[in-house]
């Protein structure tokens, strides 16, 4: 199976999640401004909700995607506020013609003092968990 991660990270809850997307599928975490090289069977897809909505910058690197190119998309986020931090993302996927994986992994975000350390060690672990099942 060849996989890819990519992620947007405002405040560095995405980046945490994709390195913990990197420990299960071998592969190096890169932000959604660089493109995918070459086909991949599954991309690790991932960025928070700032303000209510995905980063344009993400919505950009999506609209580069082709299902030639990724054979499941498979998305992971984190919000502070909103419950469903990758629907946006899933989206913007199914206009494009792009299979997402139907499962997500979603957690809190901390943003100030709510959700203080957010995504913790619980959250990676689950995270990992969820990565497993998957490439397995």
């Amino acid at each position: 199976m060849k996989a890819a991660i990519r992620y947007y990270s405002k405040f560095g809850h995405s980046k945490q999640m994709a390195q913990a997307i990197a420990e299960i599928v071998r592969q190096n975490p890169l932000t959604v401004e660089s493109p995918l090289a070459e086909q991949v069977d599954v991309l690790f897809l991932g960025a928070g909700i700032f303000l209510g909505s995905v980063n344009k910058s993400v919505i950009l690197f999506i609209n580069t995607l082709t299902p030639d190119k990724v054979g499941c998309v498979v998305l992971f986020g984190s919000s502070a506020l909103i419950s469903e931090p990758t629907k946006g993302m899933r989206e913007a996927l199914v206009k494009r013609g792009v299979k997402v994986y139907d499962k997500v992994f979603e957690c809190k975000g901390a943003m100030g003092p709510l959700n203080s350390g957010h995504p913790d060690k619980h959250d990676l672990e689950a995270l990992r968990a969820f990565v497993s099942e998957i490439v397995k």
